[in-house]
């Protein structure tokens, strides 16, 4: 894999913004959204199937990697295990989002090397928010002037000297009872906190801008819903670990979904030691 430049991170992004586009004119439309229901009943729209067809067509002009799309068709894993380099796309991140017209709705395309994020584009069409990272080069977040803003986590002593409470984020609909009982072990260990239920994967940007400390999940997502997003992240100086405090790879079996994973700005012990009480317990 040759090193990554700003330009080749520009040319993803510009990639995300077309499918961005594809999605808002479903979006604004007027009419109401034709859902269908998949085989692992998550929801799909017709928004979906156009950011996948406008990301397929422009990654294929522009590389040779092979792309795993949440839409598109599946790969048998004996295939694609072979890939040493791949683009790993959700088209339309956050459908159920979309459904609901709240906003918080991405478009996510990370390219995987060796079984590791190595770069993200994470788009918010209808917030106009744009979010690149990469491990060689760092994360940037794309502001008002058309600029782009390198962005970073903020770590306890920054947080401490904000006199801000810890900020949690986590899913609306998924592992509820799980994470009341995980905000009962960051009260214990840090004492003011706050939780903000965010959709897709908008809630690793805003830890990796600083907005938020930790992003934790209990229950199903799918690799091409974090990829993009721990690439931004790690880039930003954060991580993304399974609930054994591992570090998140990728294409290393059969399954696509992922287990419990906590994605952090800085992780203190404190943070690993409220990892191992929840997971042991």
């Amino acid at each position: 894999m040759e090193y990554i430049s700003f330009e080749y991170m520009q040319q993803v992004a510009a990639i995300s913004e077309l499918a961005g586009k594809a999605i808002m004119d479903v979006y604004r439309g007027g009419e109401s959204f034709d859902v269908e229901i998949k085989s692992d009943d998550s929801p799909v729209t017709k928004a979906d199937y156009k950011a996948h067809e406008v990301i397929s067509r422009e990654l294929k002009a522009m590389s040779d990697y092979p792309i795993l799309s949440e839409e598109g068709d599946a790969v048998d894993f004996e295939a694609r295990r072979q890939w040493g380099t791949y683009w790993l796309v959700d088209p339309l991140d956050g459908t159920r989002e979309f459904i609901d017209r709240n906003g918080d709705f991405t478009v996510n395309i990370a390219l995987v090397v060796d079984n590791c994020a190595r770069l993200g584009v994470i788009y918010a069409p209808d917030k106009n928010a744009l979010y690149v990272g990469c491990a060689q080069i760092g994360a940037f977040k794309r502001v008002m002037s058309g600029l782009w803003e390198p962005i970073q986590v903020r770590n306890a002593e920054q947080r401490e000297a904000q006199g801000s409470a810890v900020q949690l984020l986590g899913s609306r609909r998924y592992g509820l009872d799980q994470l009341d009982r995980a905000m009962v072990q960051i009260e214990a260990s840090f004492g003011r906190h706050e939780l903000k239920s965010v959709g897709s994967a908008l809630k690793f940007c805003l830890v990796a801008e600083g907005l938020a400390d930790c992003y934790v999940r209990f229950g199903p997502t799918c690799e091409w819903d974090t990829a993009a997003g721990q690439a931004i992240l790690e880039s930003a100086g954060g991580c993304v670990l399974d609930k054994q405090g591992r570090a998140f790879r990728y294409n290393l079996r059969e399954s696509l979904i992922n287990g419990d994973f906590w994605a952090l700005a800085d992780p203190s012990e404190r943070w690993m030691q409220i990892l191992n009480d929840i997971h042991q317990n």
